[in-house]
């Protein structure tokens, strides 16, 4: 699943590519919204919170699109060809010189702008918030420390805590921590994995590549996550990969045996 940082750049580039422009083309090809057309609307700006992307018309109109696991909006100029299969669009949104697509786009709804805030009403602070303060850091915190028995890795994905972080930062906030992913929240410092979770998404919110370890080259972008193959960044050491959470919720999660203390399961 993206990213809250790559989701942000995402209504970043819609924003700059759409916003102030009108539509000669709003087209859906989503059972729920096939029969509306955008055509003729104003976009009014793109913004997002935390994974959730919210697109705004004239007419009082909101789209709010989720990217989950496979989605993706890609821009070009008008004419050109996409990248990605037709079949796969799902919106369309088109001016007289560029396009935007929704490719793979599941969740997907048009509502009132008025009601737009109540569909996110249930996140925590969003760690990109451009007015993020020290309460919106004070709320994660106490939210985070509520359970104390929970594991950290899983506490980092819930977004009712803080929104934005990811599978690729839970692995990598955990390693910094220099914790086990499967270590109870209480033995960490809450408020010092809160910070962390904001300063890796604010250092990538700006580019594609997601970078952990400051080093941008390919190979040496992140400290353990998918380095099974070429051990931990950091001390060179065998990094191993295990499923955590339940279900739908059940994450690939990798750390390092000897970086990482505390609780890990079986081989």
């Amino acid at each position: 699943m993206p990213e809250g940082d790559t989701v942000f750049l995402a209504g970043k580039l819609l924003d700059k590519a759409l916003a102030g422009k009108t539509l000669l083309r709003g087209e859906f090809r989503h059972p729920a919204l096939a029969t509306v057309d955008l055509s003729g609307r104003d976009v009014l700006g793109v913004g997002t919170v935390g994974k959730h992307l919210f697109t705004r018309f004239s007419g009082d109109l909101t789209l709010h699109s989720h990217l989950r696991m496979d989605g993706s909006w890609e821009i070009y100029r008008a004419g050109a060809k996409w990248r990605t299969p037709a079949h796969h669009a799902r919106v369309i949104l088109a001016t007289s010189d560029v396009q935007a697509v929704g490719f793979r786009l599941h969740d997907l709804e048009l509502v009132p702008s008025a009601e737009a805030p109540g569909l996110v009403a249930h996140l925590g602070p969003d760690l990109l918030d451009p007015q993020w303060t020290d309460e919106h850091a004070a709320r994660a915190t106490a939210a985070l420390a509520a359970e104390p028995g929970r594991e950290l890795g899983e506490a980092l994905l819930d977004q009712r805590i803080m929104a934005g972080v990811g599978n690729l930062y839970k692995v990598e906030i955990c390693f910094l921590l220099g914790v086990s992913p499967w270590t109870p929240v209480s033995e960490v410092d809450a408020a010092k994995a809160v910070a962390l979770a904001r300063k890796l998404l604010l250092a990538n919110a700006w580019r594609h590549e997601q970078v952990t370890t400051g080093d941008p080259t390919r190979g040496r972008r992140t400290w353990v996550y998918e380095r099974t193959r070429p051990g931990c960044f950091r001390c060179g050491g065998r990094v191993r990969v295990a499923g955590q959470g339940d279900g739908v919720r059940r994450r690939p999660t990798w750390f390092c045996p000897r970086c990482q203390p505390g609780p890990q399961p079986a081989d």
